[in-house]
């Protein structure tokens, strides 16, 4: 029999999604899952861009350009304009999803071998991004009790060898909801500058930023123009997850045209998600603010339910839509497949995605779980006391108590 590549043996399961098959037997048993272990939003798409779904009237869905429809590209420059980033529509490739502009950054500015430092915990997908490109991920731990903050940029420094060729933050930060100061990201873009390294900076969860925090693009930093790569995503901003249509924002010339290159291969980005994605951007300020204050309440009726359950912590995420939690339990991903194949509270059970798949050392975040706030309260308060009520029947519950450092 064929062996499949090394590449592939490598490719790891994700955390978010590997635990779908026992929560579909658990509603095979009649259970109802509550699935908070994936940004996958209920609030209702934007009415834009499903009218223009609905509305498109073309005898063919075509090939767009390779670097996306014009007419989106100079849209979203207006756009990021507005946001106080200055790039033209010439600076922007359209991506299926953001997922895929990592990727093409990696293949463009990495070569085999290298490496790239990240801020851990980290989007559990970045390593598998980077496994494609055979990329080795150097990770750089931040603590809860910190509440996520950046590591001291010695410890970055630590890390860096010949190989290392970039740095990825995600800000707002998925899985932590932490948002970068900008005394932060000028640390961040000193240490660039000083090892002449890129830096890949996926902003996708700009809209949603709490409590009065600034949310500062990589791409305003001086000195960054041939350095920053804005990594980006109409999914969650309009809650169209299934658009998967995302961005490549770079004012380094040379970059973009070796990414354009694999761009052409792949022939084009998704018609259909590129028209909706256009129209999502003329999405009206009361729709915004709607889901911004939709979010800005789940996410403090979460913090609100956990920081009352007897042995849990967690601090108050300033931005995104999701939060690390550490529970008294001995291990979380034993603890997140007992809830599902074995617990259940007046036919209810809870799905969460386990800590230890953002870490790249498997001993670390043992006793975290990420949880996307994302479902209505109704839900979410159902969610919070299947939670509360696990956690007082699990047989492996830990008395282990976390102190912060004043974050609360």
């Amino acid at each position: 029999m064929p062996k499949i590549s090394k590449r592939g043996t490598l490719m790891p399961n994700s955390p978010i999604r590997k635990l779908v098959p026992l929560a579909e037997e658990a509603e095979k048993n009649g259970k109802q899952v509550i699935r908070l272990n994936i940004g996958q939003p209920d609030i209702p798409t934007s009415d834009k861009a499903l009218a223009a779904i609905r509305n498109l009237d073309v005898q063919v869905i075509e090939y767009s350009h390779s670097a996306g429809m014009i007419s989106l590209r100079r849209k979203m420059a207006e756009y990021y304009k507005n946001n106080k980033i200055d790039v033209s529509y010439e600076d922007i490739l359209i991506t299926v999803g953001g997922s895929e502009a990592i990727t093409l950054t990696l293949l463009t500015c990495l070569n085999a071998g290298d490496e790239i430092l990240v801020p851990e915990p980290f989007y559990a997908n970045y390593f598998s991004f980077a496994t494609s490109a055979d990329v080795k991920v150097v990770a750089i731990t931040s603590h809860i009790e910190d509440g996520f903050s950046l590591p001291p940029i010695a410890e970055f420094e630590k890390k860096i060898t010949e190989k290392t060729k970039g740095i990825i933050i995600c800000n707002p930060n998925n899985p932590t909801g932490h948002v970068y100061s900008r005394k932060e990201l000028e640390q961040i873009r000193d240490l660039v500058l000083k090892y002449d390294l890129f830096l890949l900076s996926d902003e996708v969860y700009r809209e949603f930023v709490y409590d009065g925090e600034e949310f500062i693009s990589a791409m305003r930093l001086e000195g960054m123009e041939n350095h920053c790569i804005l990594i980006d995503s109409l999914s969650k901003r309009y809650s169209a997850t299934g658009l998967r249509t995302g961005a490549l924002v770079t004012k380094n010339k040379q970059l973009r045209d070796t990414a354009l290159k694999f761009c052409q291969a792949r022939l084009s980005p998704p018609y259909v998600g590129q028209i909706a994605g256009e129209a999502a951007l003329d999405s009206s300020d009361e729709y915004m603010n709607y889901v911004y204050n939709e979010y800005d309440h789940r996410r403090k009726f979460v913090v609100n339910a956990l920081n009352k359950m007897p042995g849990v912590f967690c601090t108050m995420p300033k931005g995104a839509f999701y939060i690390m939690v550490k529970l008294p339990v001995d291990d979380s991903e034993k603890f997140a497949m007992w809830m599902l194949k074995e617990f259940d509270y007046q036919g209810n059970t809870l799905m969460v995605a386990p800590g230890a798949g953002f870490y790249t050392e498997g001993n670390l975040g043992k006793q975290e779980v990420r949880i996307a706030y994302v479902l209505n309260e109704e839900k979410l308060a159902i969610g919070m006391k299947c939670l509360e009520k696990a956690l007082e029947a699990y047989p492996w519950r830990t008395t282990e108590s976390v102190k912060a450092k004043s974050l609360v």
